[in-house]
């Protein structure tokens, strides 16, 4: 009989979406991709040269549970450098993408009933891990606020069982980027409950700054990876870092549940931070014209966009005029138009009534995606 945990996991709709366009692809239509966060840039030709090395010298075998050596070093140096930081190679735990790294953290403090508070439109898989540590997810909705997380709506929601705060800057859905003052406040709201910052998107930042919560707060673990800035997705290669008193008890679960991640994909993380940045620089660039460009198509269309994103790769539009349910506007958007979008409801109530759009897909895909939306809703 199947577990009470696993029939109660919702779907991850955005890869029903996926799946549903591929199906339709096999069918011989044309699908326009804007509903899944990856990027449509390959990885480096250096990145992959180092891995490809590292396969030739029989680097193919169990690395240090925490990870190799030099890429604990190289992450705590790219952020020590960026953010004039302090950060010890021992606090890295290098994992197999950003969702472990999570996993890690949720198992080293939740005891069942612990709170853990989140923005509410959110991460689509963030409540599912609470969840299945028997944790509860709590939330702050913040569409009123622009999709900002604003300090005094936490310390409204803070009570004896949260155990941590989870946050993500820049933010998927919202594309939301939290300023230093934000962050500063937040740090000094919480108090003593540790801060989880999902850091995946930085560097993917077109106004404002880039920031860590670690500039403002040691009590903090702070997930990251090479999935979004360097056109990873596949090589499933993240890392945590975590507060010193916290290293060893994670490095053992790693040890009984994970191992270790993938030893020559690794090395390709090395060469991705230690490398040249020129090629991170073009993406960033590229993204910032599409960000831009689709903005100003999603507005004529009549879509409402209530506060700009200025990080990641994701507009999140008010559709409500098309039509209330998010779910049923973007599956009849998928057979009819050919256009994948993702429903706002995959991340939570608060994003219902909206549809993500990704434009980590080409300028003329995005021009062709908007040309057949704007036909659709004209008929």
């Amino acid at each position: 009989m199947l577990s009470q945990k696993a029939s109660r996991i919702p779907p991850f709709y955005v890869m029903e979406i996926l799946e549903r366009s591929q199906e339709l692809e096999r069918s011989g239509r044309t699908i326009i991709h804007l509903e899944i966060g990856e990027p449509d840039f390959p990885t480096a030709p250096h990145i992959c040269e180092a891995a490809y090395n590292a396969m030739k010298a029989d680097e193919t075998k169990y690395t240090h549970s925490q990870g190799i050596q030099e890429l604990r070093e190289a992450v705590s140096k790219n952020y020590n450098s960026k953010f004039n930081l302090d950060l010890k190679p021992n606090q890295v735990i290098v994992t197999s993408g950003t969702s472990p790294a999570l996993l890690l953290v949720f198992m080293g403090l939740l005891n069942p009933g612990d709170e853990v508070l989140m923005t509410n439109p959110h991460y689509a898989c963030y409540p599912n891990f609470v969840d299945y540590m028997d944790g509860k997810a709590v939330y702050v909705h913040t569409a009123e606020n622009g999709f900002r997380l604003e300090p005094d709506a936490v310390a409204n929601r803070l009570d004896q069982k949260t155990k941590a705060i989870l946050i993500n800057s820049p933010s998927n859905p919202t594309g939301q980027l939290m300023s230093s003052k934000e962050l500063q406040s937040l740090s000094e709201v919480v108090g003593d409950i540790p801060v989880i910052s999902d850091e995946i998107y930085q560097g993917l930042v077109y106004e404002g700054e880039d920031h860590t919560i670690l500039e403002y707060t040691d009590n903090a673990f702070v997930l990251n990876g090479f999935s979004k800035l360097y056109a990873m997705t596949g090589w499933r290669l993240g890392y945590l870092i975590a507060p010193p008193d916290f290293v060893r008890p994670l490095q053992k679960i790693q040890q009984n549940f994970f191992i270790c991640a993938n030893s020559f994909v690794q090395r390709g993380g090395i060469a991705a931070l230690c490398g040249p940045q020129e090629y991170v620089k073009e993406m960033v660039a590229t993204y910032d014209k599409r960000r831009r460009y689709l903005l100003q198509r999603l507005k004529e269309i009549g879509f409402v966009v209530r506060n700009e994103p200025s990080g990641a790769y994701y507009v999140l539009a008010d559709s409500r005029e098309f039509g209330q349910d998010s779910l049923a506007l973007s599956r009849r958007i998928l057979e009819e138009a050919g256009v994948a979008v993702t429903p706002g409801i995959d991340f939570g109530d608060g994003a219902e009534g909206y549809l993500r759009f990704s434009y980590a897909n080409s300028i003329d895909k995005i021009s062709e995606g908007m040309d057949r939306l704007r036909e659709y809703f004209d008929r």
